[in-house]
């Protein structure tokens, strides 16, 4: 999930080693027994950021008088919560379940926090409910497994201003070709044709997916870490490429900056993700029902492949002891027709389960936009995530390091493929700092 996205603002998440914590083991699935329903009424605790999660659990209270679930709130993962689950889970008190973005599982994984919950086989049932590559980032491509069960997804597309491109007569990018070639054109008009954020490595990583690259893999228990392959590289030699031809600006993020160069017209697109839509109604108001969306620019004419930029899990910590309950409810919350909607009304969460993409309430336009069913855009693209995009269990490290060399690159004192070269090592180093084994 993101709202103004938690991952712009990343802090460091130290790993803890875990001791003391019963539940199925870290590498495969856990034993049936451990799947049990209680003898009698049980209350879970979920720890959760989402605006109005209260609401959306007071609907399970109220038709699961046995399964009650008390709501704690708190900052997004990176702004304290993260933080909190791991020293909960060190000291034995974690709560039940707890909402942990894709990009941070894997840290929790191998910290040995995680319930696998492929013991319950209601949630292995529910596996083809979603859409594929949000299972795979649950179930690390493991079969039978799953270590959360998918909530929301943030797959990518461009939001662009279409009056400024229909008055100056420059035909809508296809392909990042075109959008270079678009790029040149604004800029002699004195505009920019996007920002290039220096923080948020999330909005890259989704290039670099689109692209079809991933940064991580495994096999057994080695780690193999990969931020500099060719499609890396491709995408870092692009953006370099536009960056030194004053082709984008690079405000930073999410501040009063950022969003008046999309109030006043200077910025002219943001390649983002479906939370993005919120993002610029907020920052940009002045500019309402100038704005549309197309699918994200491909790097070769006639594909249909998209990125993801964002998304979470509800997940059951290590030490749970109503696996079976917290289970239901986590598989309730993310495929119910009435939670997803709840929730999409609540937070704007993009569902992560194929029917969900169809709910009513994203089948409508939407009047910022000039009236397009901009969720029609996202609901496609959601279908051209790659599966095989995963991310490693050091993820803040990783994001930090190569933030700093973006901000290098950006002010002319280094290179984004620099700095996806130092972040390779300094990840190495990180995962063998934490004895994680890790290929080289």
């Amino acid at each position: 999930m993101a709202i103004k996205h938690g991952a712009a603002a990343v802090v460091l998440l130290t790993a803890v080693a875990l001791t003391g914590c019963s539940g199925t083991t870290s590498g495969g699935t856990g034993d049936a027994a451990e799947c049990a329903p209680a003898d009698g009424a049980v209350t879970l605790d979920f720890t959760s950021w989402i605006p109005g999660i209260e609401d959306v659990v007071s609907i399970w209270n109220e038709e699961n008088p046995d399964i009650q679930v008390k709501v704690q709130t708190g900052p997004n993962g990176n702004g304290g919560t993260y933080q909190n689950f791991f020293n909960q889970l060190k000291a034995g008190n974690a709560p039940d379940l707890g909402q942990i973005e894709y990009d941070a599982l894997p840290n929790f994984r191998v910290q040995d926090g995680l319930v696998d919950l492929g013991a319950c086989d209601f949630v292995l049932d529910a596996k083809d409910d979603f859409v594929d590559w949000t299972w795979n980032q649950v179930s690390f491509g493991e079969d039978g497994s799953a270590y959360g069960v998918p909530q929301d997804a943030g797959p990518m597309a461009m939001f662009y201003r279409s009056d400024l491109f229909e008055a100056n007569g420059i035909p809508i990018p296809t392909t990042w070709a075109e959008y270079a070639d678009a790029a040149e054109k604004v800029r002699a008009l004195g505009g920019y044709i996007t920002n290039f954020s220096q923080v948020d490595i999330n909005q890259f990583a989704g290039f670099v997916w689109q692209a079809g690259g991933s940064w991580f893999s495994t096999s057994g228990d080695e780690w193999t870490v990969d931020l500099t392959g060719t499609e890396s590289t491709t995408v870092a030699d692009y953006w370099q490429d536009l960056i030194d031809r004053d082709l984008v600006a690079s405000y930073p993020a999410w501040t009063s900056e950022w969003d008046n160069a999309y109030n006043s017209g200077e910025v002219w697109t943001w390649v983002s993700a479906v939370w993005g839509a919120n993002s610029i109604a907020s920052g940009a108001p002045d500019t309402a029902g100038n704005w549309s969306v197309a699918p994200q620019p491909q790097w070769k004419a006639g594909d249909e492949v998209a990125g993801n930029w964002g998304g979470s899990s509800t997940a059951v910590f290590k030490g749970s002891d109503h696996v079976y309950e917290a289970a239901k409810f986590a598989l309730w919350l993310n495929t119910s027709d009435e939670a997803l909607t709840a929730l999409n009304k609540a937070a704007n969460l993009y569902p992560a389960t194929k029917e969900g993409l169809s709910l009513p309430a994203l089948k409508e336009g939407v009047e910022f936009y000039g009236g397009q069913p901009i969720y029609d855009v996202f609901a496609e693209a959601s279908g051209q995530v790659a599966p095989n995009f995963a991310w490693g269990p050091t993820m803040t490290q990783t994001y930090n390091d190569t933030s700093d060399g973006f901000k290098a690159a950006v002010s002319g004192s280094g290179t984004l493929l620099g700095a996806l070269e130092s972040a390779q090592k300094s990840t190495i180093e990180a995962l063998k700092a934490q004895s994680i084994p890790v290929k080289e």
